[in-house]
């Protein structure tokens, strides 16, 4: 297995601090405060990074790349290998190998021989793709390899549509473990979002083995509504529960209205007929009021922070922290990781602490501290630990 360099990166002024200030729950610009909570370290470079997951009681991170490919990195010993066995995809657009979980209840299992499971972009019909969810058995034999065995497609995007956007296709398993709960974004086309027919624009809640979870409050319809927990979401690249149980999503506006939602069961949020942001076009959409009907966002941000995925924190390393989310930032002006406090269907941001370059995903280790990806062409895992 072939060593990582590690280099230690050293923050420029651009990479201080950014505290927010009082009124971001609107989404207001946060102001420059604090110094730099983190001490960076490089622990190796990926091409176009999306998802990262630790196998549970291990050291060992793996890393999908969007063209198709992933890795793992043993980052106690600093060794790269990399994973066979992996699905076809569609790498275009926002498409390709996406996200990768493996269930907290196999923790004691040997890294060679656990359930894995992975989602990705695959062609349809004519020129249409949708997402999918594939669970399999990872066996690693070797230090610098690991292969995944028997793949099989668990769940799809109904219907397979046209375009390269708004896959979404993150996991969160529910903290008893009895079930996976999966985003599935829009697809880019807006009006599924309300289409009870459709599972796109939804949080959907499955069991592990991908069929619709009992007691989902759609599942008289029958079809697809069985598998709909909630519906008028866009494209939610973070979906996670928090310490106590409580499930948000972390979802792109448009131009603007970003926003971290508390997920209920058989909530609307509004998608497309509301949004705290405007058409790409600049046409208006109406934004949240009180008496619209829809659950509102228990936080949204214009201007945007583009967010990738997020994290509840343990609290281990930075106890005042604890299950707060920690955002993965992508928006270009600033991006890093943004930390929001929350309290059921309302939240705050508490600060940002500017990167280099833009994040798409972030997790924590055992030991509290965090690991988190670049976005893009040669991406870079960053280990974080508290500032020297």
């Amino acid at each position: 297995m072939r060593k990582i360099k590690q280099v230690a990166i050293a923050l420029s002024p651009a990479a201080a601090l950014i505290a927010s200030c009082s009124q971001a729950q609107s989404g207001d610009s946060p102001a420059v405060s604090g110094a730099q909570p983190f001490s960076i370290e490089a622990k190796g470079t990926f091409e176009a990074p999306w998802g990262v997951a630790f196998a549970p009681g291990t050291q060992t991170i793996f890393i999908t790349e969007k063209a198709g490919t992933m890795k793992f990195v043993d980052v106690a010993a600093g060794r790269l290998g990399t994973v066979t066995g992996l699905p076809t995809v569609v790498a275009a657009g926002q498409g390709g190998l996406g996200d990768v979980a493996f269930l907290p209840s196999e923790a004691s299992a040997t890294l060679g021989n656990r359930t894995i499971y992975l989602t990705w972009a695959e062609a349809g019909d004519g020129d249409t793709a949708g997402a999918a969810l594939g669970r399999g058995t990872l066996v690693c034999q070797e230090a610098d390899a690991c292969r995944i065995n028997g793949l099989q497609v668990i769940w799809r995007q109904n219907p397979k549509v046209t375009g390269r956007g708004h896959y979404s296709h993150r996991i969160a398993f529910s903290p008893d473990g009895k079930y996976l709960f999966l985003s599935s974004g829009d697809r880019q086309k807006g009006t599924p979002a309300q289409d009870l027919g459709a599972n796109l624009g939804k949080v959907l809640r499955l069991n592990l083995d991908g069929t619709p979870a009992a007691g989902n409050p759609f599942a008289d319809r029958g079809g697809v509504s069985s598998e709909i927990w909630s519906y008028g979401h866009r494209n939610l690249l973070g979906l996670q529960f928090n310490l106590d149980g409580q499930l948000y999503d972390l979802e792109h506006g448009p131009a603007g209205g970003d926003e971290l939602n508390h997920v209920a069961s058989g909530a609307n949020y509004g998608w497309p007929v509301r949004s705290n942001g405007n058409d790409y076009s600049g046409a208006d959409i109406p934004d949240h009021t009180a008496d619209d009907g829809f659950t509102k966002p228990a936080i949204s941000w214009n201007p945007v922070i583009a967010p990738g995925d997020f994290i509840f924190y343990s609290g281990k390393l930075w106890p005042e922290w604890r299950n707060q989310a920690l955002i993965a930032a992508m928006v270009n002006s600033g991006p890093g990781v943004v930390r929001v406090s929350t309290s059921g269907e309302s939240a705050k941001e508490e600060a940002r602490y500017r990167t280099e370059k833009r994040l798409r995903d972030i997790v924590e280790a055992d030991d509290g501290s965090l690991y988190v990806i670049e976005d893009g062409a040669g991406g870079r895992l960053l280990h974080l630990t508290p500032a020297k």
